[in-house]
């Protein structure tokens, strides 16, 4: 998996990698050539073996607050500052990925494009804006209507959505809101649970486990250090509770399917 989103935000270069323009200058392209630079930007990815695209990014940024954005909008990460602009861009995105076959990931659900610090240097970053029937969330609606694999939850809080909880601790915001309301039926992914300063005040195990209890899948952890904690804190978990255990079952079985899916089981 790599985030290869352009501008700043490309971990790979150098030969055998086209430079990618940052998500901001993708959005001036019309989406039909937008969509056939991703699909070139993710054969080069394909080639290299890289299977996930951990992109695009679905955040909408208000007009003239990119400074105050720290996670999006300083970095030029949003393909837009409406939600139409993204939805269509992102969307050209995502199935220019699609055409070169790679999975992708739409983030960072339900959206960082209203707060101010970033979650991975910030702790208690705070979107008070967003509600459940917010225009922002459409292009997230648009990337799960065109079969993206997978969508990453932020662990910022939503006062208006859970005010209790960290999005990816958040059963209103996952099950509720990700699930039922968009229909989304693929993979639920964090961001980073490892190194961010979001979660850096919670037990790694314990970041496991209010990430699955709620319906989700696969952990990002930046540390490899933490991931020993974490299969035991879900190791142990699932031995108590016959309940969480079904939830883990069914995050690994859904996980292998999509694997099979792509073609990546060789068994």
């Amino acid at each position: 998996a790599a985030n290869q989103e352009g501008g700043q935000i490309d971990q790979f270069k150098g030969p055998g990698f086209t430079p990618i323009p940052s998500a901001l200058e993708q959005g001036a392209l019309a989406p039909a050539a937008l969509r056939s630079q991703a699909a070139s930007w993710g054969s080069e990815l394909k080639a290299a073996r890289v299977n996930l695209e951990v992109a695009p990014v679905m955040d909408v940024v208000p007009p003239g607050t990119d400074a105050q954005n720290q996670p999006i909008g300083a970095l030029q990460r949003e393909f837009g500052h409406d939600p139409a602009t993204v939805t269509a861009h992102g969307v050209a995105f995502l199935e220019g990925m699609h055409d070169a076959g790679e999975a992708v990931t739409a983030k960072h659900f339900p959206g960082l494009g209203r707060v101010a610090g970033n979650t991975d240097f910030s702790a208690g970053v705070v979107d008070s804006v967003t509600t459940a029937q917010d225009p922002y969330l459409q292009p997230f609606k648009a990337a799960v209507d065109g079969g993206a694999e997978m969508v990453m939850v932020s662990t910022a809080t939503y006062t208006k959505l859970d005010p209790d909880h960290l999005a990816a601790f958040s059963s209103l915001v996952i099950r509720n809101l990700l699930r039922d309301s968009l229909g989304f039926k693929g993979i639920v992914v964090a961001d980073d649970l490892g190194a961010a300063a979001a979660v850096a005040g919670i037990d790694p195990g314990q970041r496991a486990v209010d990430f699955v209890a709620p319906g989700g899948e696969l952990i990002t952890v930046k540390y490899a250090a933490l991931v020993p904690a974490m299969v035991g804190a879900l190791s142990a978990r699932a031995a108590a509770d016959a309940g969480f255990r079904q939830l883990l079952l069914a995050a690994a079985t859904h996980l292998l399917e999509l694997k099979l899916r792509l073609g990546l089981l060789r068994c």
